[in-house]
């Protein structure tokens, strides 16, 4: 089935992100929506992939209700027979962040020294490491395990698995790895014996921390959830119940103005702040479980 792709006029980077809040917020009119910056000329757009033909009507009226605006939008259809994501990010340069050095296959040259070497190919799951929240993450779990040796893991919304990989291979460790996508769950399956850690990584479809397995094998020492803000805060009850004392908790896929409403979420459980990171506008929190 062909996805259509709805792209907005030029706005400014509040409004293309306001905007985005307003279409997932609604939840009715787009499958997917996103904000991205041409730069080139500094403008930001908005973008919504939707099953079906879009409302144009629809988006033009909660962009000016929720905006102020009139935005225009285009229309175009997205060739379901090729693999957009991978295409995409074909080529792109090896990213290093806590110690981690995340590749694809297409890379010829050596691991350097001195890195945990962790090869994840662009997939239709999320996560090859080069986006602002998983360097994040990254960096946070590089801190926590100096810190710490944590027995008991969990990685919620794992996407590509490149989280639970990481801590895998740094702890030689039993790594739960739980996805509500299917596509992520099996993608993290062969990244995990790509990388020499199958046998470390449990791989689980599941809503949040919704499974049977994850229940049995709470609590937790270390649980990294690197979604968006919004399901993060829904799911601060759940984490409260599945963490042990003194448990360390990894938050990010959050913006930096919704940073406060994701600590407040987590203080309500018990949960304080103990270390924020900043990467462009994406925010990364470390929470300890006193």
């Amino acid at each position: 089935m062909a996805v259509q792709q709805l792209t907005s006029s030029a706005l400014s980077k509040d409004q293309a992100y306001a905007l985005v809040d307003a279409v997932m917020e609604l939840g009715e009119l787009a499958a997917t929506a996103s904000a991205h910056e041409n730069e080139d000329t500094g403008e930001w757009f908005f973008e919504a992939g939707c099953e079906e033909t879009p409302d144009l009507q629809s988006f033009r009226d909660l962009a000016q209700q929720s905006l102020g605006i009139a935005v225009d939008f285009t229309v175009e259809t997205i060739d379901p027979d090729i693999n957009w994501v991978a295409r995409s990010l074909e080529g792109l340069a090896p990213v290093i962040a806590g110690g981690f050095y995340v590749y694809g296959s297409h890379e010829t040259a050596p691991v350097p020294g001195g890195f945990t070497p962790m090869k994840i190919d662009a997939a239709q799951a999320f996560g090859t490491g080069h986006h602002e929240t998983t360097t994040g993450c990254l960096e946070a779990i590089n801190i926590v395990l100096k810190r710490s040796r944590p027995r008991h893991m969990i990685d919620v919304g794992t996407g590509t698995g490149v989280l639970a990989i990481a801590l895998a291979k740094r702890t030689n460790r039993t790594v739960i790895a739980s996805d509500i996508d299917p596509v992520s769950v099996t993608t993290t399956i062969d990244n995990a014996a790509q990388n020499g850690v199958g046998k470390h990584i449990v791989a689980l479809e599941a809503t949040g921390v919704n499974h049977p397995a994850i229940k049995q094998n709470a609590p937790y020492d270390l649980i990294v959830a690197n979604i968006l803000a919004g399901p993060l805060m829904a799911l601060a009850p759940s984490v409260g119940r599945i963490a042990q004392k003194g448990a360390t908790i990894i938050l990010s896929g959050i913006l930096q103005h919704q940073a406060r409403g994701v600590i407040n979420a987590y203080a309500r459980q018990g949960m304080v702040l103990s270390q924020k990171l900043q990467r462009k506008d994406w925010t990364t929190l470390i929470l300890q479980m006193p």
